[in-house]
């Protein structure tokens, strides 16, 4: 382990990698970074997917085996074949953390994304197509999803809750998780065995943001609002789970549904490439790099101050943000539409990758 990414690790922060392919698999890369850069977890989407069935040839032999069966069949079991190896890579992590990390993501078609009963039964589809305990199933934080968040964390299988922007969404989502919990007790669940992650997304909100007080004429609060949001994010987190609702949960086993930074590369090349993880320091929390970001932090990286207890300057920033004419509102309800969008349109690109290497095979 590089000492940079040892200090962020100390710090209390676990180190997932946001991809994974056939590829990285069998060249023993992801083996490498389990054993020398501290990355304890995977998360996948179908954009990560779909770059990896767009190159090379490591997916024809199973796609040949698999025959003539619907593209989108073909495509869940080849997402999960890679996710499930992963998950035995990460067995001993999963071991040893006690099954907060050594977690590896899967996530519903995209095109669900506003269907409660299709997540649901692809969630549970998707937990038994892994076959691994430490699969996380990745559901949306749309209206609809978060009733599915309930039902699937009821049925005693973990969720990587997904595209949440808003902390006003994502307190629904801890509503959601919790009313899960509930459920799942009613029904004489082990709660120790649900665990869950809520994935806060970083980069987006600058873009979006900044891209908005440029025209607004305030441009000397770019750059600072995903940060901020975060940091209001994590005092609702310490609120939601220092509740009385938690801690009666908490006595039967329950599990803190911990933070996920997600979409922590840099966007805007004016910005350091670290700015995301440096600047996101919390004990307890995860955040998810794609692998670019992760030597970036390894080379150059410096573990910034903690961000916990920060909910009222957070909220500062934000106020600002608004004030200089920002509807933020609507940038979270933009990027929520536009994730959604872009998922799809990868999920378009699976459809058709895959499609083209049957039409091969034939």
């Amino acid at each position: 382990m590089t000492d940079r990414l040892k200090d962020l690790s100390d710090a209390g922060v676990s180190i997932w990698l946001d991809d994974l392919s056939r590829n990285r698999l069998d060249s023993g890369n992801l083996a490498d970074l389990i054993e020398k850069d501290s990355v304890v977890g995977v998360t996948t989407n179908p954009t990560i997917f779909a770059a990896a069935l767009a190159h090379g040839d490591a997916y024809t032999e199973q796609i040949a085996a698999l025959g003539e069966v619907p593209v989108a069949t073909a495509i869940k079991h080849l997402c999960a074949t890679d996710v499930r190896a992963a998950c035995e890579l990460f067995a001993a992590v999963y071991a040893g953390t006690q099954g907060f990390d050594g977690r590896v993501s899967i996530e519903v078609e995209p095109g669900l994304a506003h269907d409660t009963d299709a997540t649901v039964a692809q969630a549970a589809e998707l937990h038994a197509l892994v076959g691994r305990d430490n699969v996380l199933i990745k559901i949306p934080a749309t209206p609809e999803g978060l009733p599915a968040i309930t039902a699937t964390i009821a049925s005693g299988i973990s969720v990587n809750v997904t595209l949440i922007f808003s902390v006003e969404r994502y307190r629904a989502v801890m509503d959601a998780y919790l009313a899960g919990l509930e459920r799942a007790a009613a029904a004489g669940r082990d709660l120790s065995a649900i665990h869950s992650v809520a994935s806060f997304f970083i980069s987006r909100v600058d873009t979006e943001v900044d891209r908005r007080l440029e025209a607004a004429g305030h441009p000397e609060l770019a750059g600072k609002a995903a940060i901020a949001n975060a940091e209001v994010a994590l005092g609702a987190y310490a609120e939601v789970f220092g509740s009385d609702r938690f801690a009666a949960l908490a006595a039967r086993g329950a599990n803190v549904q911990r933070p996920l930074w997600a979409s922590t590369g840099t966007k805007n090349p004016a910005y350091p490439d670290t700015l995301y993880v440096g600047g996101l320091v919390a004990r307890g929390v995860v955040n998810t790099m794609p692998e670019k970001t992760l030597q970036a932090f390894a080379d150059h990286g410096e573990v910034g101050p903690r961000v916990e207890g920060r909910s009222a300057p957070g909220q500062a920033v934000l106020d600002a943000v608004a004030a200089a004419g920002v509807d933020l509102d609507e940038v979270y309800a933009v990027l929520e539409d536009e994730g959604v969008d872009k998922f799809v349109a990868s999920w378009d690109e699976l459809v058709a990758s895959v499609e083209a290497a049957q039409a091969k095979l034939r």
